[in-house]
């Protein structure tokens, strides 16, 4: 055997070697993507936003309910049969405006036979002044005598006397229609009509509720630890559920005591409304605002939906969403601050009701408006 040929035998197992070893890589390599293929379609596309540091100031939650500054529960002051009802429940209402009546034909009448006997009482007196001045003119030029003057002057106080009662009468005669009358004390709504005409109301019976929407109140309690915090002339922000944006207010004024529990402080706040936007009764909860700030975890307000101060985030663990549970303070700006998190956290913003605990997660880029926050 030649060495040609000796050669030839001697590089056919180099060859399949080689070649075995190039199969095999190239089997290998097959598989990894085979598996990056299986491991990519077994995750769950999502976004993510990392959590940072973002100044807040020192709030003080609240809650409570909207009321009307002006209020009024009106009632009748006589009892009566109800002969007129002007408004309905929704109307609006200009201030002294009449809203019901009470026997009221029956009282025109009385004021008017008031009124005629007060006439005639002051024409008789008017007649009796005269007839007096003429008397103790005569009297002093000695042309009538004293008795007969002092019979006009009797006569004349009789007259003003019976003027003086008539007067009291027609007084008492208006009163009691202007009593039977309800009328607005402010401008405002009518929020409830509670009778009809022919209605037999008793004094003291409850009419209407008129309110004005356009200056509203918080009352609300406060825990007595915010007492060194709260000043008046501080601002608030609140929500109302049905509106999707905050409302402002302003502490206006703080009782001088503690409640009798001991553990609440009473305040008020007053909510501008002129465009009757809200209406009274609506729940409201917010935050009292301080002046100071400090720096904590947050994300953007619309990542992160709240129940009770709480709110369920999943966490980027090594590729796997991880569920925590965090407390979360109100909206501030746009972000909302968090208790359990530290700033640099990655959180699934868009894809979270995809996933739950140990789901896989194929990031696939920032959430829309995070970007270089």
């Amino acid at each position: 055997m030649n060495s040609f040929k000796l050669s030839v035998y001697a590089g056919i197992p180099v060859l399949v070697i080689v070649g075995a070893a190039t199969w095999h890589q190239a089997q290998k390599k097959s598989e990894l993507d085979r598996q990056q293929v299986v491991k990519n379609e077994a995750s769950v596309p999502v976004t993510v936003a990392t959590v940072a540091e973002r100044p807040f100031r020192t709030s003080i939650p609240f809650t409570g309910s909207l009321l009307a500054v002006n209020r009024a529960e009106l009632r009748a002051e006589v009892s009566g049969r109800v002969t007129r009802v002007t408004l309905h429940e929704g109307d609006p209402v200009q201030a002294g405006a009449l809203l019901s009546a009470q026997d009221e034909d029956d009282l025109l009448l009385s004021v008017q036979s008031a009124e005629a006997q007060l006439a005639q009482a002051q024409t008789q007196a008017d007649q009796a002044s005269r007839d007096n001045d003429r008397a103790q003119a005569l009297l002093a030029k000695h042309s009538v005598t004293r008795q007969a003057a002092q019979q006009a002057e009797t006569a004349y106080d009789v007259y003003m006397t019976t003027v003086r009662t008539a007067q009291s009468n027609l007084g008492l005669a208006k009163s009691r229609l202007k009593k039977s009358r309800i009328t607005a004390p402010f401008s405002g709504q009518v929020a409830q009509r509670l009778i009809q005409p022919g209605e037999l109301l008793s004094a003291g019976q409850q009419a209407f509720t008129v309110l004005d929407n356009r200056r509203l109140e918080i009352q609300a309690d406060l825990p007595t630890e915010s007492l060194a915090l709260a000043r008046v002339g501080m601002k608030a922000s609140f929500r109302v559920t049905g509106f999707s944006h905050p409302f402002e207010a302003t502490l206006t004024q703080i009782s001088p005591a503690v409640q009798a529990d001991g553990r609440t402080l009473r305040v008020r706040l007053e909510v501008p409304n002129a465009d009757n936007t809200l209406k009274s009764g609506l729940f409201a909860e917010g935050e009292l605002l301080a002046t100071q700030e400090t720096s904590k975890p947050a994300l953007p307000a619309a990542m992160v939906t709240a129940v009770g101060g709480q709110a369920e985030v999943f966490r980027v663990v090594d590729g796997v969403a991880r569920r925590l549970k965090v407390a979360v303070g109100p909206d501030q700006g746009g972000w909302r601050p968090l208790d359990g998190l530290a700033a640099g956290t990655q959180i699934i913003a868009q894809g979270r009701d995809l996933v739950s605990d140990g789901t896989r997660l194929r990031i696939i880029g920032p959430a829309a408006g995070t970007e270089g926050k």
